[in-house]
């Protein structure tokens, strides 16, 4: 997810010179000030067992 949302930033802020550190600080707090008050989230789009099959060698299944 982290990924996803620093993709995201690139995108749609940093993508062109930005000349300080402060006008980066501000830029990136604008940014997440948008994205938490309009409650943007990752939209999965598969489940948890559809995971667990399709990355079989990551997701350990548990067995009783």
């Amino acid at each position: 997810m982290v990924e996803s949302e620093l993709s995201v930033l690139v995108r749609q802020y940093l993508q062109r010179r930005i000349p300080n550190i402060e006008i980066l600080q501000k830029e990136i707090s604008t940014w997440s000030g948008d994205r938490n008050t309009n409650k943007v989230c990752v939209d999965w789009r598969f489940r948890k067992e559809d995971a667990r099959v399709k990355l079989s060698k990551i997701y350990p299944t548990l067995h009783n």
